[in-house]
């Protein structure tokens, strides 16, 4: 999934973002909903954000219940749910799954956030994804996309910058998001670079 705009130097490319982590992981949500989203919300139009629902789980040989979740079924389900979200709405994705992610159960907020965020994308279709067989297809395209990292991901949330991981930036990015991106933009700042935001303390799943 990326989330994109109209940015001011087209020449220039935008910060890529890409998140790996889980639907229940509590850090994951602490990073999605204060770090992430408020991140992308004032500086969309110098970054592109990539959403990677897997985290870690583990694929099985099993064709009714293929993957086993870090914090049981219920993520496994939460990460299928994301991961047809991700496909079927594209650049309204970032929302939903921050609107999900924010709510106190992640669930059962699904529908009512794809219903405010994409009201032109069905429920059905995303019950029909997450039930008749693209789901595993799309999970299998994140665990193998987390599989192939490297350096190997030894925790969630895991962000990579640019296709690349470093301690550094990891926790730059725990703290303050906004400011690293503000950092790595190659173009000319946009004004809300100008700002400082507030920095958090870390925690990982």
């Amino acid at each position: 999934m990326e989330v994109n705009a109209t940015r001011p130097n087209q020449a220039v490319p935008p910060v890529s973002v890409t998140l790996y982590y889980e639907s229940l992981c509590p850090a994951c949500r602490v990073f999605i909903t204060q770090q992430l989203f408020p991140t992308w919300t004032m500086l969309q139009d110098i970054m592109a954000v990539t959403l990677v629902p897997y985290g870690n789980a583990k694929e099985l040989p099993s064709p009714n219940s293929p993957f086993t979740c870090q914090h049981g079924e219920p993520e496994c389900r939460g990460n299928l749910i994301e991961a047809c979200i991700i496909h079927l709405t594209r650049h309204s994705s970032l929302q939903i799954i921050y609107c999900m992610e924010s709510a106190a159960d992640v669930l059962n907020a699904a529908k009512p956030c794809l219903q405010l965020y994409a009201p032109s994308v069905s429920w059905s279709s995303v019950d029909s994804c997450v039930n008749k067989g693209l789901g595993y297809r799309l999970m299998h395209a994140n665990a193998v996309m987390t599989r192939a990292l490297n350096p190997a991901h030894t925790h969630v949330p895991w962000v990579t910058f640019n296709g690349e991981y470093s301690e550094e930036n990891e926790d730059k990015a725990m703290s303050s998001l906004f400011n690293l991106v503000c950092q790595l933009y190659k173009g000319v700042k946009p004004p809300a670079c100008s700002g400082v935001p507030v920095r958090l303390d870390r925690s990982f799943c």
